[in-house]
This record gives C-alpha cells, sequence and structure tokens, in this order.
C-alpha cells in the first residue's frame, strides 16, 4: 500500500491542475491578490478565474509515427519563383497528405549549388526526402518516396495549406530588369531663412 501512495499524489496534483480555481481580490488596503484558496470573508471585488492551461497542452500532439519520419527523414522542396504549374502540383501534393516541409527557392548561384550538391541536377520542383530524391512532378513517385520514408497515408492526417514562399528580394524573372530602389527627394530646408525654390519657368 505504501508504494501506490507517490502514484495516488501524483494523479491528485494532476486532478488538482486539470480543474485548478483562481481568485481576483482586494483586500482593506485596496491592494489586490490573485490567490487559489478561497479568499477571506473581508475580501472586496472577488472574481473568479480558471487557471491558464499550459501551452504544451493546448496544441495537438504530433502522432509518434510523422514525428519519427520528420526526425529521420525530413522533407524539402525545391522550386523556383518562375516555376507555376508544376512546382503548384507538388506542393499540394504534399499539402493534400499533411506531410510538413521546407521549401527553398532557387534562383541565385547559392541556390542553384544547393540543389546540384543534394540532387545531382538543376531541375525544378525537386522533391527531397531524407537522402532519396525525385525530380520533377509525378504522384506516384512522390507517394513511393513518403512510403518509404513511413509516413502516415494520405488521408490519415489532416490537410495543410503551406503556400508558396514570396519571391526573394531583388528577384526578376527572366526578361525583366530588377526592380531599382527609389531615391528619396532630399528634404528642403524650412524656416523664415529658407532659400525660396525657383519661380516656375514661363511658357
Amino acid at each position: 500500500m505504501m508504494k501506490r501512495a507517490p502514484i495516488a499524489m501524483v494523479l491528485g496534483l494532476i486532478a488538482f491542475s486539470a480543474s485548478a480555481q483562481l481568485y481576483r481580490w482586494t483586500d482593506e488596503q485596496d491592494r489586490v491578490h490573485v490567490t487559489d484558496t478561497p479568499p477571506p470573508a473581508s475580501a472586496k471585488n472577488v472574481q473568479k478565474k480558471a487557471a491558464p492551461a499550459e501551452s504544451a497542452a493546448s496544441q495537438p500532439p504530433v502522432p509518434y509515427e510523422l514525428g519519427q519520419a520528420m526526425k529521420d527523414f525530413p522533407v524539402t522542396l525545391y522550386s523556383s519563383p518562375n516555376c507555376k504549374a508544376p512546382c503548384a502540383h507538388a506542393r499540394e501534393a504534399l499539402n493534400k497528405r499533411g506531410v510538413p516541409f521546407k521549401e527553398v527557392q532557387v534562383w541565385d548561384e547559392d541556390t542553384n549549388a544547393e540543389l546540384r550538391r543534394v540532387s545531382g541536377g538543376s531541375e525544378v520542383p525537386t522533391l527531397v526526402v531524407g537522402r532519396s530524391v525525385h525530380r520533377g512532378f509525378e504522384q506516384s513517385g512522390y507517394d513511393a518516396l513518403l512510403d518509404s520514408a513511413r509516413y502516415p497515408k494520405a488521408g490519415v492526417l489532416p490537410e495543410r495549406a503551406q503556400a508558396a514562399p514570396p519571391p526573394p528580394p531583388g528577384y526578376a524573372a527572366p526578361g525583366e530588369r530588377p526592380a531599382e530602389p527609389v531615391e528619396a527627394e532630399p528634404e528642403r530646408p524650412r524656416g523664415p531663412y529658407a532659400p525660396k525654390p525657383p519661380p516656375p519657368a514661363k511658357k
């Protein structure tokens, strides 16, 4: 019986924390108190509030199978700002299956070098699951790669809505010039002694 006492205490603490009640009240010197026990009879402005729940408890837990797959075989989608339909289909396939993924936009020398290093090519979209690579988009190929990494089957996880990332700053589509920064007009001095602007030219 003594060995069960700590378990009973733990269960009691859990039950208490789940139904904790807080009291906010003011004493005779108008000092505000917040306690988990009822206030004295002389308390004023008594308010009852539920104790805030733990942030971790309010978030739904990640299924074990998904968490293990994310740890062992992280998913990365390589796209580019000018890749429209194929990259949209690839993104939609991952979202519908509920697979969390990182998206990398390939648009400069550094990101091109990264894509060639991980995939051996420069085609987008490219899906990388762990160390496995699939170039281009093909639904059956994506499913086979995710199945081999033990990601939950389609329909098990809720669908996600991860959107395409915005174009990188300074990016310009092929045939377009990058947007040039607009220079701010210098502020003119003000006051009674400030030089007057030149009069408009006569036509």
